[in-house]
């Protein structure tokens, strides 16, 4: 079976993407290769608003989402519509995982680490260990989810997975050229990112921060595994 897309990145909340591997993205979209993201929940709970309501902040970040898509040349989002906040480590998760994996089939799949001690989303964590066991064994191997193969979605190798959001990273992307592109497509989130002033400062001070030793200017910094 070919190929569906190089990279797959799969995200808990829409705009997350834009914050930890954007510019990356962006990068990769350049040198030709073919990125998706899989957007796990529809983040109908990322609001202080009291004038909001979940069904139409579903339906406003779905929008955002697919917008900061366009800026960075990701030709298809898949969007799980899970609850914001509601992710569980459930055989019936994983296998919804499993399955874009088996069908889209990516060399490398990015995600957010699952070992990030202390202050991080709970979808965050439980999203990284999920995407960490489909990865292996469950995509992999045939008679995981037998039912799937009925459904013609037959095994599959990822070669790389990378991590954001790590606290031990061993692997930083160059974005000194695309960090204006990751900052046009993270302010599609206007949903998100209206009244916080700063946080394009801190996202170049932390750019600046995880290129330092490398070479770069700037950089994202992911936990990478290789897996053949």
């Amino acid at each position: 079976m070919a190929r569906a897309c190089d990279i797959m990145v799969i995200t808990a909340h829409p705009d997350d993407a834009e914050y930890g591997i954007a510019g990356s993205v962006a990068k990769w979209v350049r040198e030709g290769k073919s990125v998706m993201y899989v957007v796990c929940t529809n983040g109908d709970k990322g609001s202080s608003d009291p004038e909001m309501t979940s069904p139409r902040l579903a339906f406003i970040r779905e929008k955002e989402q697919r917008a900061a898509a366009k800026v960075l040349g990701v030709r298809r989002v898949a969007f799980l519509r899970h609850p914001d906040q509601s992710l569980e480590d459930t055989p019936e998760f994983r296998k919804e995982i499993v399955s874009v994996m088996r069908k889209y089939r990516p060399g490398t799949v990015a995600a957010p680490d699952p070992y990030r001690r202390y202050i991080w989303h709970h979808d965050h964590r439980v999203l990284g260990q999920v995407v960490l066991d489909a990865v292996y064994p469950y995509v992999r191997d045939r008679l995981a989810y037998p039912d799937l193969l009925d459904a013609g979605l037959k095994p599959h190798i990822v070669k790389e997975v990378l991590f954001w959001g790590a606290e031990d990273p061993n692997y930083r992307s160059d974005i000194t050229d695309t960090f204006d592109i990751k900052l046009r497509a993270l302010r599609c989130h206007k949903s998100q990112v209206s009244g916080r002033p700063d946080h394009e400062e801190w996202l170049l001070q932390r750019a600046r921060m995880l290129a330092e030793g490398t070479g770069f200017k700037l950089a994202e910094a992911f936990h990478r595994e290789e897996l053949e």
